[in-house]
Parts: C-alpha cells; sequence; structure tokens
C-alpha cells in the first residue's frame, strides 16, 4: 500500500512506533505533535489520510478538525480515548471520516487507512456515470462532489460516499450494516454510531439549501433515499 500519512499526536513514542509500523508496509509517514504543528501541515501539504488525537497541547484535535475542515476534506482517522463515546459522536460531527480508539491494534489501524485509500481510489477511477441528479440534488462522479441548486455542499469523503451509495440504490432500502461495510469498510459493530452520524451530518448539509426529504430512516434497519 502507498498512502501519505499525517499522525497528528503528543506521544512522540506512540508516533515512532506508528512511523516504523506504517513505513514498513509502504507509507510516507510524517508526524506533528502540537495542535498548531498539524493543522500547518494538513492545511499546507497533501496527504491521503490524516490520524489525529484528540488530546493535544495548544489546539485540541476538534479544534484542528474543525478548522481543517473549513479548507480540505481531507480524510480523517480520530485517535479517540477507549470507552469515550462523547469524543467519537463529537469528532463525527465535526466531519471526522472514522475513528479508533486507544490503545488499538496497528493491523487494525492498517485496516481503516486501507479503506480509505481504497475507497477513494475506486471512486476516482470507477466512474460509470457522469452524474446523478434528483429534483435539486446532483451528484457529479467524476470530481466527486454534490451540490444543491449549483451551490457545492462540502462534504467530506465518507459523507459523499454515503449519499452516493443510498442514491445508487434509490427508492430502495439500504441497512446500516451494508453502509457500514461498503463506505467504512468493515462490520457494523454493536452501539457503533458512525453510520447514523455521516448521514446525519449529510442531512443537516443538504437541508442547509434545501427543504426536499431526500433521505428517510427506516427504524431499526437503516435508510432509504426518496425517488423524486
Amino acid at each position: 500500500m502507498s498512502a501519505n500519512v499525517l499522525i497528528i499526536d503528543d506521544d512522540r513514542g506512540l508516533c515512532e512506533l506508528l512511523q516504523e509500523y506504517l513505513q514498513s508496509e509502504g507509507c510516507d509517514v510524517y508526524a506533528a505533535h502540537t495542535g498548531p504543528e498539524g493543522l500547518d501541515m494538513a492545511l499546507t501539504r497533501e496527504f491521503d489520510v490524516i490520524l489525529l488525537d484528540v488530546m493535544l497541547p495548544q489546539l485540541d484535535g476538534f479544534e484542528v478538525l474543525k478548522a481543517l475542515r473549513a479548507k480540505k476534506m481531507t480524510p480523517v482517522i480520530m485517535l479517540t480515548a477507549k470507552g469515550d463515546d462523547f469524543d467519537r459522536i463529537f469528532g463525527l460531527e465535526l466531519g471526522a471520516d472514522d475513528y479508533i480508539p486507544k490503545p488499538f491494534n496497528h493491523r487494525e489501524l492498517l485496516a481503516r487507512i486501507k479503506a480509505i485509500t481504497r475507497r477513494v481510489a475506486h471512486l476516482l477511477h470507477n466512474t460509470v456515470a457522469p452524474s446523478f441528479k434528483y429534483q435539486d440534488l446532483e451528484l457529479d462522479l467524476a470530481s466527486r462532489t454534490a451540490s444543491i441548486k449549483g451551490t457545492p455542499l462540502p462534504l467530506t469523503g465518507t459523507e459523499y460516499e454515503m449519499l452516493h451509495q443510498l442514491i445508487k440504490s434509490a427508492g430502495q432500502p439500504v441497512t446500516k450494516q451494508t453502509l457500514s461495510h461498503t463506505v467504512l469498510g468493515r462490520p457494523l459493530a454493536p452501539y457503533d454510531r458512525s453510520v447514523d452520524m455521516h448521514v446525519s451530518n449529510v442531512r443537516k448539509k443538504i437541508a442547509q439549501h434545501s427543504s426536499h426529504t431526500y433521505i428517510k430512516t427506516l427504524r431499526g434497519s437503516g435508510y432509504i433515499f426518496l425517488r423524486a
């Protein structure tokens, strides 16, 4: 696997271990140990994935993510404390693509990184149709962007793919398990609200520009994209 990875974590020992491991798997790995340093690197360089710790000096991970999302949609995996649901949910609300609780297995982290980079590569090289359009919502598959009445929606890569998967099955129910497998690259774990949070973010961003209801919740199972 070849990927440019930025680690933003003040635990230098962990950073060194992750750098050594990910480099052995073919990644180019860079590290920053404070919020401002990490944000500057994230904004001025191009990375395939950013590993972002919540607890950082000067600017915490949430502040870094919020500032990053105002300008770039680089995929972000949050590194959260084990069992801290608030950090996970808040990170997803701010636009994180995924999270992994500390302490974590290096192989699991690598699998998360591969899932994100594989999804992006697939979308870039396997475009079937130029666009989808329903009511005032349009999805451009070539550029991986969405818009309402020509106004771009600031979707993260994960949010875009959630919307894409729902649109591909317009009029048909899509389970949370399916969305977790196809978008996040992992089985849906008990009490994992990642899919719900990403879909909620998509809805909020659409609602800022349109009164049309596109995505309906199917209680206990999943979602359906409503046909025009």
